[in-house]
């Protein structure tokens, strides 16, 4: 059985095998499965290493019939080091001492049948001066890179509607790997915002909805950039409208879906308060709720374009506990749960995640800022829902509990 060897982006550490899991999900092929990686930049097939030269060359020549297959073919050796900077010429000389091989085909530098890898890793120093001599060598032969290059296309500041919660790029795409978005699925956000998860799960093949309490960003009258027409901006300009079924407002806690599963995954990031407070249906105790019903230029208030109804906030852990006992439900059997969970870092316990007998946790992956931190909570749906099910919460305070008034104390 061949051997391979992963080489990640050195971004988002904690993220990269639960990334990688999510890709082994979807493909059984190292060459397919490297296509969709955003945090893997290449994954290479195993040929032999070393912590010198003469110990690669034995291992390499221990399986010469992986040589034969490129006896012919065009290719082409590319030499990296890790902490240490080689010159042309080094690289050169290192390449030619693998004419042991006696490839017969043509050099190719641009889209060679076949790419083989030299990668020496030295060791680090204390002081400003290199190490001369690697401390492991390996050799392989390419098989697929990663697809980094959408970070950029996705790039927030390259679209023409952009909001003040907009998810970057990297991570959405990231969490809709974790999704396991591909065609034939259907994807939602139950706080759908400016619609980051829409497009790249959309990209990736799946149908997508959103829907949230405010409609204002969905419609494009808030945010940055106004009279674009809103998030439907964004689907056009990435060719994905007819891969996003619509969007909707409405509140999560009184939605209108029937009941039973029909999502394959839930993509969300809940707003937490830093940027935007969480809210849902309610009036304050001592507000007139009759302000509903008042006659605005010859019409209802609540029947306006432009009417917002009355809200009140929505504590955080009432919201992932809700958050969770949707998805049991929603969630075919195999379906996922993808959502951000703020914490405060110091109080953290893995103990805050909310159980549920219907869902069992994936992955949970940390992307920290001083004093507090995000985590990427990833969750699968085992088993049909009954009503025996019963959602487990913590027994103590949890650290996203009250997070808002905790963030800004």
């Amino acid at each position: 059985m061949p051997q391979f060897i992963v080489y990640f982006a050195q971004y988002h550490e904690d993220f990269r095998l639960a990334e990688l899991e999510a890709l082994s999900k979807l493909e059984n092929e190292a060459t397919k499965l490297v296509r969709r990686g955003i945090l893997v930049r290449n994954i290479i097939e195993y040929w032999g290493h070393g912590s010198t030269y003469e110990e690669l060359f034995a291992r390499v020549k221990e399986n010469p019939e992986k040589w034969a297959d490129f006896k012919t073919c065009s290719f082409k050796f590319n030499v990296e080091a890790f902490g240490r900077t080689l010159t042309q010429k080094e690289k050169v000389a290192i390449i030619n001492t693998f004419k042991f091989l006696a490839f017969e085909g043509p050099i190719r530098m641009k889209n060679p049948d076949a790419e083989f890898i030299v990668r020496e890793e030295y060791p680090v120093t204390n002081n400003a001066l290199q190490a001369e001599t690697p401390a492991m060598i390996w050799f392989g032969r390419l098989v697929g890179q990663g697809s980094r290059e959408l970070i950029d296309k996705f790039d927030v500041k390259k679209r023409r509607y952009l909001g003040n919660t907009t998810m970057d790029a990297e991570l959405s795409l990231v969490m809709a790997n974790q999704a396991l978005a591909r065609p034939g699925t259907l994807v939602y956000d139950p706080f759908v915002g400016t619609g980051s998860f829409l497009l790249t799960c959309s990209h990736f093949g799946a149908c997508s909805m959103g829907s949230d309490i405010d409609g204002r960003q969905i419609r494009g009258t808030a945010g940055f950039r106004l009279g674009v027409d809103g998030i439907s901006a964004n689907f056009e300009q990435y060719g994905v409208g007819d891969r996003v079924l619509d969007t909707a407002v409405f509140d999560i806690c009184r939605n209108p879906w029937r009941s039973g599963p029909m999502f394959d995954a839930i993509v969300t990031d809940p707003p937490y308060g830093v940027r935007a407070g969480a809210k849902r249906l309610g009036r304050k105790d001592g507000t007139n709720p009759d302000i509903s019903f008042k006659i605005v230029e010859g019409v209802e208030n609540y029947k306006r374009e432009d009417y917002y109804p009355p809200t009140i906030p929505y504590e955080m852990s009432d919201l992932v506990s809700d958050l969770l006992e949707f998805a049991a439900e929603k969630l075919v059997v195999g379906g996922r749960l993808v959502y951000w969970l703020p914490t405060v870092a110091d109080e953290y316990d893995p103990k805050d995640i909310p159980e549920h007998p219907a869902l069992k946790l994936v992955a949970n992956s940390e992307q920290p800022f001083r004093s507090w931190s995000r985590r990427l909570i990833t969750m699968e749906k085992i088993a049909p829902l009954e009503s025996s099910h019963k959602l487990s919460t913590p027994e103590h305070n949890p650290a996203h509990k009250n997070f808002r008034d905790r963030y800004f104390s």
